[in-house]
C-alpha cells in the first residue's frame, strides 16, 4: 500500500501482496496467485531467503507506474595475457522476447572500458542491428577522470524497441576489456577502472507497456473493453517504446490506473502542507478538483496562486481608479488625434495659402527642363535644425534668419526662415522659386527646395562652409587677410554670377541686394552669390520696372533711390561698392570718429576726383605691389559708381574686364599711357612700402550682416 499526503492507495489487487521486501509491485505486475498479475508476461517471483524480486531471470530493483523498470545485468569481459597467450572472456546475452519489456533507448548506453579494446552489441527488435566502439590508448595518462569521451571509456546509444541483445568484448593487449549496457545516470567513469574493475553487475532500465495484439495504440485498445487495461478516472497514452499503451490517473486523482477503481479523488483541502486556498477562504473538495469561496464582503477566487480575496471597497476603489485612468488615457488619445488632425489641416491651409498647388503645377509644366526641386515637410526641417536652435543660426538678414541643418541623408544645408510674406505676391514668389531652381551656376548658391506647410515659407539652399566676404574683410576673418589674387578672383567670380543673372537667366533676374554679406566663400575662397529675397524678375519686353525701394544703405543705387525705377545698372552700382570694399578693406558705411558716418562709395568717388584714392586703399594690397591691376580695377570701380546708370558699364562688360585681369597679373598695355591713368586716379609717384590706417569700427544699424552660409 502506498500513500500521498494522508491518502492510502492500494497498488495490488485485493488479497494480493504489493511488496517484495522493500520493492513495491504494482498491478499489472504481481506474484503469487494467478489473479494477482495481468497475464504470464507480467508474472514475477519473490524469493524468500534472502527476499529478492525477479522478472524471469532478471533481478528487479524498482518498478514505476510511469512505464519503467530497473533490473540488474551482468558485464561482458575479455582479459588477454600476452606472456601466457591465455584469453579469458565472457560474452553476455539478454532476451526479453515474450515479455512486455524493451531496453530503454533514452536511459541506457552501451559502455566499453579498456585500452586496446573493442566491444560490440548485437540486438534485435524485429530487425538485426550491430553497434559498438574500438579504442587504443597511446599513453596510460590519456584517459580523463570522470570523462567517458573515447579514451579508455566510450559510450554509444541503442535504437528504440530492442527486446534482446548480445555484447562481445575483445582485448588486444596485456589488459582486460569490459562491455555492458548500463543506466546512464547510474554510471560514472573512473580511471582506476582500467586497472581494477571489480563490478560484475550493473543496473539497466526497461520500458514496459500493455501490448495489444490488435494494435498498439489507445484508440485500438479501447475498442475491446474486456481486455482494456485502464480503469476509471484514467487517461490512455501511447507508450515510449512504441509497442503498446500506458495508463495514468486523470488530473485530481491518484493511485494505480491499471486497477478498475485504482484512481481515487485527491482531497486537496485535506493536505496539511499545500492548502490551495488562502486563510480567509473556505475550501470545498470536488471530484478531481476543489473550490475556494471568499467570505461575505469579499470577492475573488480565493486561491493562493490566483486573485485571492479582496475587500469589496478596495475592489470598487480600484475599479473606479482604473476606470478614471482609462478615461483619462482615452481623453488624451482623443485630444492627441484632434490636435494631429488640426495640425494636418493647418499645414494644408498654409500649403495652399503659400502657393503649394501652384508650385506643383509649375514644376509639372517644367518637368524634365529643371533639376528636381524638393518640397520639404515642416517636421523634416524642424528636426534638421534641432527645432531651430540658437546654436544652429548662421546669420540674420532683413528678410529672415538662416539656420544650419542636417538632413536625414547627412547632407548639410542652409535653411532660411523668412520673417513675413505678402499674400498678394504669392504667385510672384512661386515664380521666383521656380526660376531660381533653374539657376545652375558655379558662383550662385543653389536653391534645393522649399517648405510651404507653415505660415511663412522656408527656403533650403546648399551650404557654403567658409562664411561671407564681409566676415573676411571686416569681421573676425580679417585677422587672416585675403591676398590680392584672391580678392581679384572673388570680384571676377561675383561679377560673372551677376552677369549670368542679367543675361543668361530667362527671364533676367535683378538681385537688388548685392553686398559683401551676400557673397559666400567656400574653403578655396570661391565666391557664391546668395540671398535672393529682394530679387525681381524682369519681363522680357522691359528694361526697367517700378517698385518700392529695397536694399541696404551704402549699397543702394542713388538713381534707383530717387526714381524707384529698378534696372540692371542698380546691381552694377551695388557691385561697385563691393569692389571698393575689396580695395579699401572698409565697410560700405563706416565711422571716422564720434558721430561721423562716412559713405564709402561717395568717399571713394571724391578721393578719386581729388587724386588721393591711393591713400584709402588697404595696406595689404599696397604691400603686394600689383600697381597695373590696381589702376584698372580702380578705374572700373569708378565707372560702376557713376550717378547716372547709362554711364555705368553692364555687368557683362565688368565681368569680362575682371576675368581678363584675373588671368594675367600684368597687362603690358596698362603702362603704355600712364599719364591718363595718373590723371584719373591721382597716383603718387612713390607708393610707400607700408602704411598704417587707423579707424574705429562701428556697427551700422541699417547694414544687415548675414555672417554665414546660405
Amino acid at each position: 500500500m502506498a500513500s500521498i499526503g494522508n491518502i492510502n492507495v492500494t497498488m495490488a489487487k485485493p488479497n494480493c501482496l504489493d511488496k517484495c521486501d522493500n520493492i513495491t509491485v504494482p498491478y499489472p505486475f504481481g506474484f503469487g496467485a494467478k489473479k494477482c498479475y495481468r497475464d504470464e508476461s507480467f508474472r514475477q517471483t519473490c524469493n524468500e531467503n534472502p527476499p529478492k524480486l525477479f522478472h524471469g531471470k532478471l533481478e528487479v530493483s524498482h518498478i514505476s507506474l510511469q512505464g519503467q523498470m530497473r533490473v540488474m545485468t551482468n558485464v561482458s569481459n575479455d582479459c588477454f595475457n600476452i606472456s601466457s597467450g591465455v584469453d579469458n572472456y565472457t560474452d553476455y546475452t539478454l532476451n526479453c522476447k515474450g515479455k512486455p519489456l524493451t531496453f530503454s533507448d533514452t536511459e541506457n548506453r552501451l559502455t566499453v572500458l579498456g585500452c586496446d579494446t573493442a566491444a560490440f552489441i548485437t540486438g534485435s527488435n524485429g530487425q538485426n542491428f550491430t553497434s559498438g566502439c574500438r579504442m587504443i590508448c597511446s599513453e596510460k595518462h590519456s584517459p580523463i577522470e570522470g570523462s567517458c569521451s573515447g579514451i579508455g571509456c566510450c559510450q554509444t546509444s541503442i535504437p528504440k524497441g530492442i527486446k534482446s541483445f548480445t555484447i562481445e568484448t575483445y582485448s588486444y593487449g596485456n589488459s582486460c576489456s569490459y562491455g555492458f549496457l548500463v543506466e546512464l545516470k547510474q554510471f560514472k567513469f573512473s580511471v582506476s577502472y582500467l586497472s581494477d574493475f571489480n563490478i560484475s553487475r550493473v543496473p539497466i532500465v526497461l520500458d514496459w507497456a500493455i501490448e495489444q495484439k490488435n494494435g498498439p495504440s489507445c484508440e485500438e485498445a479501447k475498442k475491446f473493453n474486456f481486455t482494456y487495461a485502464c480503469g476509471k478516472n484514467t487517461k490512455c497514452f501511447n507508450s515510449k517504446n512504441g509497442l503498446g499503451y500506458s495508463c495514468k490517473c486523470s488530473h485530481g486523482y491518484y493511485g494505480n490506473p491499471y486497477l478498475q477503481d485504482g484512481c481515487r479523488d485527491i482531497n486537496e483541502c485535506a493536505d496539511p502542507i499545500n492548502i490551495p486556498c488562502i486563510s480567509t477562504a473556505a475550501c470545498a473538495n470536488l471530484l478531481g478538483s476543489y473550490k475556494c469561496s471568499c467570505p461575505p464582503g469579499y470577492a475573488g477566487d480565493g486561491k493562493k496562486n490566483g486573485r485571492g480575496c479582496s475587500f469589496l471597497v478596495i475592489q470598487v476603489t480600484v475599479g473606479i481608479g482604473l476606470g478614471f485612468l482609462f478615461l483619462l488615457i482615452g481623453s488624451l488619445l482623443v485630444l492627441w488625434v484632434l490636435q494631429k488632425r488640426k495640425e494636418s489641416k493647418l499645414k494644408q491651409k498654409f500649403f495652399k495659402q503659400n502657393g503649394g498647388f501652384f508650385l506643383k503645377q509649375q514644376l509639372s509644366s517644367h518637368e524634365g527642363s529643371i533639376e528636381a526641386l524638393k518640397i520639404f515637410g515642416a517636421e523634416e526641417l524642424k528636426q534638421a535644425t534641432n527645432n531651430y536652435a540658437q546654436s544652429q543660426i548662421l546669420g540674420r538678414g532683413g528678410y529672415g534668419t538662416v539656420y544650419k541643418g542636417i538632413l536625414p541623408n547627412h547632407r548639410t544645408v542652409a535653411v532660411k526662415k523668412s520673417k513675413l510674406v505678402d499674400e498678394s505676391q504669392i504667385e510672384q514668389f512661386i515664380n521666383e522659386v521656380v526660376i531660381l531652381s533653374q539657376i545652375n551656376h558655379r558662383n550662385v548658391v543653389k536653391l534645393l527646395g522649399c517648405c510651404l506647410e507653415i505660415e511663412v515659407p522656408i527656403l533650403v539652399y546648399e551650404f557654403v562652409r567658409n562664411k561671407t566676404l564681409f566676415h573676411h574683410i571686416h569681421g573676425e576673418g580679417r585677422s587672416s587677410p585675403i591676398s590680392w589674387d584672391n580678392r581679384l578672383r572673388i570680384a571676377a567670380e561675383t561679377s560673372e554670377a551677376i552677369a549670368y543673372l542679367h543675361s543668361a537667366a530667362s527671364p533676367p533676374i535683378i538681385h537688388r541686394d548685392i553686398k559683401s554679406t551676400n557673397i559666400l566663400l567656400d574653403d578655396n575662397y570661391k565666391a557664391k552669390v546668395s540671398d535672393f529675397g529682394a530679387s525681381r524678375l524682369v519681363p522680357l519686353d522691359q528694361t526697367q520696372i517700378s517698385t518700392l525701394v529695397q536694399g541696404t544703405l551704402g549699397y543702394l543705387d542713388p538713381e534707383y533711390l530717387q526714381s524707384s525705377q529698378l534696372t540692371e545698372k542698380s546691381d552694377v552700382y551695388s557691385f561697385g561698392v563691393v569692389l571698393v570694399e575689396l580695395l579699401t578693406g572698409k565697410k560700405a558705411l563706416y565711422s571716422d570718429g564720434p558721430g561721423k558716418e562716412i559713405n564709402l562709395a561717395m568717399h571713394f568717388v571724391t578721393s578719386t576726383k581729388e587724386g588721393r584714392v591711393w591713400d584709402i586703399l588697404d595696406d595689404q594690397i599696397l604691400i603686394e605691389d600689383y600697381k597695373e591691376q590696381l589702376h584698372e580695377v580702380l578705374r572700373l570701380a569708378e565707372r560702376c559708381l557713376r550717378v547716372t546708370g547709362e554711364e555705368r558699364p553692364t555687368m557683362k562688360e565688368v565681368a569680362m574686364e575682371l576675368q581678363g585681369l584675373s588671368k594675367y597679373q600684368r597687362h603690358p598695355w596698362v603702362a603704355q599711357n600712364p599719364e591718363e591713368v595718373e590723371c584719373l586716379l591721382g597716383e603718387p609717384s612713390n607708393i610707400p612700402s607700408q602704411k598704417t590706417i587707423g579707424y574705429n569700427s562701428l556697427t551700422n544699424k541699417v547694414l544687415i550682416s548675414l555672417d554665414g552660409g546660405r
